[in-house]
């Protein structure tokens, strides 16, 4: 028996209210471009709105001009989506709590988790949204999961609660010290003043 290896999101499609709601959000709020529109295929009744949330993967919403707008969270009954979190940088990040007081939409305020920063807040339909910021930049040649993996091992073998900076940092130099080659024969830290 052999798995279904993933590569990746392919896309998330959420169920919407009119095409012109969801427009608004994910474009005019988030600023992902609205790539194309189709028929639901399954559905003919429906719009399916497409929007590239700047990876060039997708979130689509099926739209129909029936369903009207009613802000209500989400269920976040087991199997249901809890939130959907989207990567921001740092500068945008520090912009976030303005902008959306900006529109007087609701939210969380600034999180700290450790190794990121959030900030979450619904949508119009009352899906919560996290904009998320890592703290950290991967060395080159690794990911912010390899990171994450690295900066786990450290936390749990030293008793920690949860990932914080100076994990992220000694996982990034214990994961630049493995990948990378050097030709002094001791690279432990050095005071040279």
């Amino acid at each position: 028996m052999q798995k279904l290896q993933s590569q990746g999101v392919h896309h998330i499609t959420l169920v919407g209210a009119g095409r012109q709601t969801s427009i608004d959000f994910w474009e005019g709020v988030l600023g992902m471009p609205f790539i194309f529109e189709q028929p639901n295929l399954d559905k003919p009744t429906e719009s399916h709105l497409y929007f590239d949330p700047g990876d060039g993967r997708l979130i689509t919403i099926f739209t129909d001009e029936t369903r009207t707008a009613v802000k209500r969270r989400t269920p976040t009954d087991p199997g249901c989506v809890h939130h959907i979190a989207f990567a921001v940088s740092r500068v945008t990040f520090l912009q976030a709590v303005a902008r959306l007081d900006e529109r007087a939409i609701k939210h969380s305020g600034v999180k700290d988790r450790g190794f990121m920063d959030s900030i979450y807040f619904e949508d119009p339909l009352g899906l919560l949204i996290e904009l998320a910021s890592y703290r950290f930049e991967p060395p080159a040649g690794f990911t912010h999961a390899d990171v994450l993996m690295e900066a786990h091992k450290l936390r749990v073998a030293r008793g920690d609660y949860n990932i914080a900076e100076v994990h992220l940092a000694d996982a990034i130099q214990a994961l630049v010290e493995r990948a990378r080659a050097t030709l002094s024969a001791d690279r432990a830290p050095k005071n040279p003043y």
